[in-house]
């Protein structure tokens, strides 16, 4: 029989709450946080503060949509990290008290690992194909810019990471500059759409092997527009869609460069991608590109799966179930983690 799942995740600013029966998900519940769209940024009282309300509604809803009870889950799984730790310790405690009061097991998940092996999530009427070990996964976010070469559900390697700033901060951080609200990654997803890609050149980062580096980007942009305004203060509001598209591009170019060497190396074909920044139309696109050209076998989450969700923290929890691999209560948190 399938063991069900509850998961819960809390690393950031969204509270969520899944419940999964073997990998069949059936509730995936997110509350998200619009006090700091006015900071321009997630501020992590704030953060925690607002999980402390959402966490108990989001998972009675959770259990209520899959129409379980607290006594018909077999495990509960819950992001240990990496994330903001007021936020981290909100959700850790919650499921340290399931888990007690129910007297089943606790299972620590990692953040990132969990992104990866979202693309294992299965739907009640609706199965998908899932790679084939070993693969590799881009995985870039808001904090966080990997190539993980992936052997099993439990074994991943990190074999090429951003040095400084993740591709996530360089969106978010240059729409920023140009004066788009927070968040403003998708803001420039949809600019970009109707701008000319070809209009600006940026530079670009010279990194040794696998690794990333956003800093100098988003550096060379402040100045870029700092130079461009004192001649024509309305610059930016002029040229908006193409400032997008042409960002958009470059920061495309970065990812898929350092990815399409790292396919050589390894002589592997399943690639997939993963994160909140998959949910960009250029990146998915550039996939298909390289499916074409490359012969790869791609595979990309569904959009409610690519951002933080409970969802992926279930599936994660049940490999770990099978395997045994649990917690006790003196479990806590952890602000960085790495795969």
């Amino acid at each position: 029989m399938n063991p069900i799942i509850l998961g819960i995740e809390s690393s950031c600013d969204e509270t969520s709450a899944a419940v999964i029966r073997g990998d069949v998900i059936f509730s995936n519940v997110i509350a998200g946080q619009k006090v700091h769209e006015e900071y321009g940024g997630v501020v992590p009282e704030l953060a925690s503060r607002a999980h402390q309300q959402n966490i108990i509604p989001v998972v009675h809803k959770a259990m209520k949509d899959a129409g379980v009870k607290p006594d018909d889950i077999s495990a509960v799984a819950f992001t240990r990290g990496p994330g903001l730790m007021g936020s981290l310790m909100v959700g850790t405690s919650f499921a340290k008290g399931f888990a007690l009061a129910r007297k089943i097991p606790l299972i620590e998940v990692n953040h990132l690992q969990a992104h990866v092996l979202a693309h294992f999530i299965q739907e009640p009427d609706q199965k998908h194909a899932v790679p084939e070990f070993p693969f590799l996964c881009l995985l870039v976010s808001g904090g966080n810019s990997q190539i993980v070469l992936v052997r099993d559900f439990l074994d991943m390697e990190i074999i090429g990471q951003t040095i400084d700033d993740a591709a996530g901060e360089a969106f978010d951080k240059c729409a920023k500059v140009m004066g788009l609200p927070y968040p403003g990654g998708p803001l420039i997803d949809k600019l970009a759409r109707e701008g000319n890609p070809e209009a600006f050149e940026f530079s670009r980062p010279v990194v040794a092997n696998l690794d990333y580096s956003f800093s100098g980007l988003k550096t060379s942009f402040l100045y870029f527009l700092r130079d461009h305004v004192r001649k024509d203060p309305d610059f930016v509001e002029h040229n908006k869609k193409d400032l997008c598209a042409s960002l958009q591009k470059t920061i495309i170019d970065i990812l898929m460069e350092k990815l399409v060497a790292a396919a050589e190396q390894t002589g592997i074909k399943e690639i997939t991608l993963a994160g909140g920044v998959s949910a960009n139309s250029g990146l998915r696109q550039a996939f298909w590109d390289g499916k074409e050209k490359y012969g790869w076998n791609i595979y990309i989450p569904k959009f409610a799966y690519t951002t933080d969700n409970a969802a992926m923290i279930a599936i994660t929890g049940l490999f770990k179930y099978r395997k045994k691999e649990f917690v006790g209560q003196d479990v806590a948190p952890f602000a960085r983690m790495v795969i």
